[in-house]
């Protein structure tokens, strides 16, 4: 392997804080397995994780005047058989390492392996190349508004802003087709929902057979359902209370964006 040069104080630390992070890290007999069998002395045991891990890290690096040591050990603390039971302990590491790698001029694969990849200088920049969410969305053809409305927040990871933001653009796309200004329940039944001449102000399809009425009718229960459980909570509650996680806003993105879709193709009835 060629020689790497070495990372500064910041970027090992970074890198530190993300593999031993608290909450989503590895566990400290998990790092003192890996540092052994990366053959790196474990100087600081019964430091908090982090810091052991950073002072092992550091000390390897001084003694090596080389990083070489650093990939291999990130490559084995990342390798997919030590994540199989818990594969979104592996996916949470890996978004924030990639953050820290990224402003190295590298990339954790999903295979669990650093590769060299275009360095980075800002922590925007940082931040929206290790998004994954984002990534995914993208190869989903999530509908551009969806985006639109949630790409500051995705980028800080602000689920719960997210979602709630996605709902409101929906409900914000129907005032403007319908010319109605309502909000929540009261808007779906001005405009989806049949009126004196048993048409919607708003209809998904041409409503001549039965297959197309429930389409229409499972597409308005889709969004009633979609403002109750998702737009409602997240815009009385707090933040603390109520945790969305990652894959969930994902999917609820996901819905949106097909609602989204439905919407644009919809036409006034009268």
């Amino acid at each position: 392997m060629p020689r790497i040069p070495q990372f500064s104080p910041s970027q090992l630390e970074s890198i530190s804080r993300s593999i031993a992070d608290t909450s989503s890290g590895l566990t400290g007999s998990e790092i003192g397995e890996v540092l052994r069998q990366c053959q790196i002395e474990d100087i600081d045991p019964l430091s908090t994780k982090w810091r052991r891990l950073n002072n092992a890290l550091s000390n390897k690096q001084v003694n090596d005047k080389c990083g070489n040591n650093i990939i291999a050990f990130i490559n084995e603390a990342m390798s997919p058989s030590r994540h199989l039971q818990r594969p979104d302990r592996f996916h949470s590491i890996r978004s924030t390492l990639n953050e820290a790698l990224s402003l190295c001029g590298y990339h954790l694969e999903d295979n669990g392996r650093v590769i060299l990849s275009d360095k980075v200088y800002t922590v925007d920049e940082a931040k929206e190349k290790a998004d994954r969410l984002r990534s995914e969305l993208l190869k989903r053809k999530v509908h551009h508004d969806v985006l639109l409305v949630c790409q500051s927040r995705l980028l800080n990871k602000d689920y719960f802003y997210a979602v709630l933001e996605a709902t409101k653009s929906i409900a914000y796309k129907i005032r403007e087709k319908s010319g109605i200004d309502a909000d929540g329940s009261k808007l779906i039944d001005l405009t989806l929902e049949k009126g004196q001449n048993q048409y919607p102000l708003l209809a998904f399809n041409s409503l001549q057979s039965e297959s197309e009425q429930n389409e229409h009718k499972g597409l308005t229960q889709l969004i009633r359902g979609l403002f109750a459980a998702f737009r409602n909570p997240t815009a009385h509650e707090l933040e603390m209370f109520w945790h969305i996680a990652e894959i969930d806003a994902l999917d609820i993105l996901t819905i949106a964006s097909l609602i989204h879709r439905r919407i644009d193709n919809a036409v006034k009835t009268r």
